[in-house]
């Protein structure tokens, strides 16, 4: 009797064993089960500004801190031009393997409102987290005849087009922020665009151009002394500037803020993302990220995957209605 038994259970505890492995890949993504370790070879981020200038900086520091998160190697990649877009442009044509991955600047969900471009910013990417965001200012040279927004908007109304702004190029945000405001504030300003913020501060420091709308880029030559800031951009005054005014403070009722994370491309598998988001998320408890974010006065705005995505469609509608605003007063 007892072998006969003996072979029943046995049977029986077979039975069960292969029932739980037949049920393990509806209950464990097909990408987990695949992988060994991930990552497995470098992973690309793509910062798509030139090197040298604040963003690039803060990339480079996520992208260090990620790497030492995911016990692997994040490499930078720099794609500057076209508004902040080209990063996302080569990522969307990238395998969802986790190993193309892109800054996403507030533009990619403007310049398709704008232009054709071979992405769409909701349905093509998928946002893994949001890290932090910048800043906007307007800033001006020691030497310029202006030392306050009003003083400024004064001068051009005397001056008809005869000021002219540096900005990170055409479409981006310090672009179409200055010229929200110079409508409302009934002056013309001449726009000169740049590759990004290494550009735009040696054009202004060198005496190229007398004021610039940037990220805060400007602050550390601001506490200098090298540069006038005369407003910001946000709903509330920078922290770092407590006695600088914003824009709307100064009396007109233009707010511009931008947060910005990571993403990659569509159809990426959620543990996939999850590894990720837990990575970059965990970035911003690094003291090196830290202090970088603190040079360059960049607040930590952190969304979750699902968070950052309601940001990411919500966003996309609100600049379509900018953009047909300014289009419509003939500003672009």
């Amino acid at each position: 009797m007892t072998a006969p038994l003996k072979r029943s259970l046995t049977r029986r505890q077979l039975m069960t064993r292969s029932a739980a492995l037949a049920a393990a890949p509806a209950l464990v993504s097909p990408w987990a089960l695949a992988q060994d370790k991930f990552p497995n070879r470098p992973i690309t981020l793509i910062a798509p500004w030139p090197t040298g200038g604040s963003s690039d900086a803060v990339m480079r520091a996520f992208a260090e801190a990620a790497g030492r998160a995911l016990g692997g190697t994040v490499i930078v990649e720099n794609k500057p031009g076209a508004g902040g877009t080209l990063g996302a442009a080569a990522m969307v044509q990238a395998k969802p393997d986790g190993y193309t991955l892109t800054q996403l600047p507030l533009g990619i969900y403007r310049i398709p409102h704008m232009q054709k471009t071979s992405f769409d910013p909701v349905k093509d990417i998928t946002h893994i987290v949001c890290l932090t965001g910048y800043t906007f200012g307007l800033a001006a040279r020691p030497d310029a005849p202006y030392k306050t927004l009003k003083e400024m908007v004064a001068y051009a109304k005397a001056n008809p087009g005869k000021v002219n702004y540096g900005h990170t190029g055409t479409g981006t945000t310090p672009h179409l922020a200055i010229e929200e405001f110079a409508s409302k504030a009934g002056i013309v300003l001449q726009d000169i665009p740049y590759k990004g913020s290494a550009e735009i501060l040696q054009a202004i420091l060198g005496g190229h151009i007398p004021l610039m709308s940037g990220t805060t880029e400007f602050a550390p030559h601001v506490v200098a002394g090298k540069l006038n800031l005369l407003a910001t951009l946000g709903s509330k005054r920078n922290k770092a500037f407590p006695d600088v005014p914003t824009v709307k403070e100064s009396g007109w009722d233009t707010v511009t803020e931008s947060p910005f994370g990571i993403g990659g491309p569509k159809n990426m598998d959620p543990a996939l993302v999850k590894v990720l988001h837990d990575a970059f998320r965990r970035t911003l408890e690094d003291q090196r990220v830290i202090d970088t974010l603190d040079k360059f006065y960049m607040p930590s705005i952190y969304m979750s995957t699902a968070e950052y995505t309601a940001y990411a469609e919500r966003t996309f509608a609100a600049e379509k209605a900018t953009i047909d605003r300014l289009k419509a007063a003939g500003k672009i």
